[in-house]
């Protein structure tokens, strides 16, 4: 089996079946499609089970489970997965048909990790915005990060024995479970490409995820991404990388956090305790001093954190 697609699905009854279609579609045969059901409590099950008697013509498995998260749901996919790469795809987003057949020269080559890109949508299929970003050959996970690290979110292929021996595992009730994880998985690769195949559609939906805003769950996400930043510091002590790579994760990760405390400004109590929580890790510290620029970012996050996010 050449590619395991993991399909994570929670209430999504007005968009699986879409989702399912351009799984169907795909040129590359060669694949299985696994199916989580995380608990849904509409009708995703009743809308899967009939489109599975009337489609034959692909490998799909379907698991249903107690609702745990996105990462459980993942989490749960990877250890039934059997393809020499895995995926993932939200159940309300969808793919192009050639995507996977057109990524095959590189699975064909053992690399452990394969970006391609993503474009954004509306509801009608309207192309919101195309997520751009740098293409190159194929280089170590850590001169990837160098050049991504920056850059627009993507979507990736995994080899799975990599994504395995590694004990990669996306953590279970938090927020921006790739933020989290996914830098992780791109130092650590021995090789990795960066495709300029847009074979992914993202949907921007009222009341998901990364639309909702409200201002308790924009302060579990800033919560969980400090959390993120402390596994982080754990991991990298670990990890066989150089210390440039691990002061440009720092970085990343900082740049995030911080940019998190404006989601929380209208709330006076808990910004003030984020910010407080910044300080006690002294992530100013992570900003490093190449122009005159950095040295005022750094002074900034060192002394006032709420004037350096008016001026962002």
């Amino acid at each position: 089996m050449k590619l395991s697609i993991i399909v994570p699905i929670y209430n999504v009854e007005k968009y699986i079946t879409k989702c399912l279609e351009s799984l169907s579609n795909q040129k590359m045969k060669d694949i299985e499609v696994i199916l989580v059901n995380d608990g849904s409590t509409d009708s995703s099950e009743s809308i899967i089970f009939d489109y599975l008697k009337n489609h034959k013509n692909i490998n799909i498995l379907y698991f249903k489970k107690e609702n745990g998260g996105l990462s459980d749901a993942r989490n749960f996919g990877i250890k039934r997965a059997i393809g020499k790469y895995i995926t993932f795809i939200d159940s309300d987003d969808y793919i192009e048909e050639d995507l996977f057949i057109n990524l095959e020269k590189y699975m064909e080559q053992d690399i452990d990790v394969i970006k391609f890109k993503m474009k954004t949508v509306d509801e009608n299929g309207n192309i919101l915005e195309k997520m751009d970003g740098p293409v190159f050959d194929k280089c170590t996970g850590e001169e990837a990060f160098e050049k991504l690290c920056t850059k627009d979110k993507y979507i990736y292929l995994y080899r799975r024995q990599f994504f395995i021996e590694k004990n990669f595992k996306y953590s279970v009730g938090m927020y921006h479970e790739d933020f989290g994880l996914t830098p992780m998985i791109i130092v650590n690769s021995r090789s990795f490409v960066s495709t300029n195949e847009y074979g992914y559609n993202y949907l921007k939906r009222e009341n998901s995820i990364t639309t909702l805003n409200n201002n308790e769950k924009n302060i579990k996400k800033a919560k969980d991404t400090l959390t993120q930043y402390d596994q982080m510091l754990k991991r990298i002590k670990k990890y066989n990388i150089s210390k440039h790579t691990k002061d440009l994760i720092k970085r990343y990760y900082t740049n995030a956090v911080i940019l998190k405390a404006k989601e929380i400004y209208g709330n006076e109590k808990e910004f003030n305790k984020y910010i407080s929580e910044i300080k006690k890790r002294k992530m100013y510290k992570n900003i490093k001093l190449y122009n005159p620029k950095q040295l005022i970012k750094r002074f900034l996050l060192k002394f006032n954190i709420k004037l350096y996010l008016k001026m962002r």
